[in-house]
């Protein structure tokens, strides 16, 4: 396989789409396929759209999932079945966990793919601006096949290990941070309120400082301001945080404060808020 690889993206929700139209802007031959045919049409523009993932699968080079979870991506990948390319490349870039990254370990070997293990931080924006940071994880045969895609989506690509699966864990450890930054500013802002202070004090007090961060300013003021546009959506923060704690459960890591933090998301999801940013949690305060 030579120059730049015939590259399919499957699934192509916010995070999906403007991956692939940054693989598309790269130069890189594209095909995509969603399971909501309306979302694959929308990049005809850019990439030629399969009618379904047999379809989209034959003769790339590269396959790339960016779907929900999980079961979504193994049901998904599954339905390529006798239809990859000889020496096929399955670049696996959806947060799914410890299991589901082992689970995707035994599904490659099975269907004859060199798994690459490479879930992205990053959310709506940098997404769209190809400023994601790849964890990436798999055999250092597969690195130059993949890397004109990942440095389409990404501003920088960590590898992790040789073997894959490192990449999934080492984003359950940064979730792990992002959710508690999240919640921890929420609660920050809470606790200012009903101690009769103005909320926005806390950010004001803390900005610039050796406490302070960016997602502490940006989600902060988010939630004092009511914009709850989904740049990552509380059910899918909720759902990684549980990925997280099936993690952890698995070894002796003792994350007291997170199973909190779930509380909290399942509070905000169950109200209704789910489908928003999840910074809404601060609505279920």
């Amino acid at each position: 396989m030579t120059g730049l690889p015939r590259t399919t993206v499957l699934g192509l929700g916010t995070m999906g789409a403007a991956m692939a139209r940054n693989v598309a802007a790269a130069g890189i031959p594209l095909t995509v396929w969603n399971r909501s045919a309306d979302k694959a049409d929308a990049l005809a523009d850019v990439a030629t759209v399969a009618g379904s993932v047999a379809e989209a699968v034959t003769d790339a080079e590269v396959v790339v999932t960016m779907l929900f979870d999980a079961q979504s991506v193994l049901e998904t990948i599954e339905q390529g079945a006798g239809h990859f390319a000889d020496g096929a490349v399955w670049l696996q870039q959806s947060t799914i966990g410890v299991e589901g990254s082992d689970w995707a370990t035994d599904c490659a070997a099975h269907l004859g793919l060199t798994l690459v293990d490479a879930p992205v931080l990053g959310t709506k924006q940098p997404a769209e601006q190809g400023d994601l940071v790849v964890l990436a994880s798999g055999p250092e045969s597969a690195r130059d096949r993949v890397a004109p895609v990942l440095d389409a989506v990404g501003k920088r690509t960590l590898w992790v290990a040789d073997a894959p699966g490192a990449g999934s864990r080492l984003k359950l450890v940064c979730n792990a941070w992002l959710a508690t930054v999240v919640e921890g500013t929420a609660d920050s802002l809470h606790l200012a309120r009903e101690l009769g202070l103005s909320p926005a004090h806390f950010l004001d007090a803390v900005a610039g400082s050796a406490i302070d961060a960016p997602y502490v300013q940006a989600k902060g003021k988010a939630m004092l301001e009511g914009d709850f546009e989904p740049a990552f959506t509380l059910a899918g923060a909720l759902k990684d945080v549980d990925l997280v704690l099936a993690a952890a459960h698995e070894t002796s890591a003792d994350l007291g404060p997170l199973h909190g933090v779930r509380d909290h998301f399942a509070r905000a999801v169950e109200a209704g808020h789910g489908d928003l940013d999840m910074s809404a949690t601060w609505k279920a305060h």
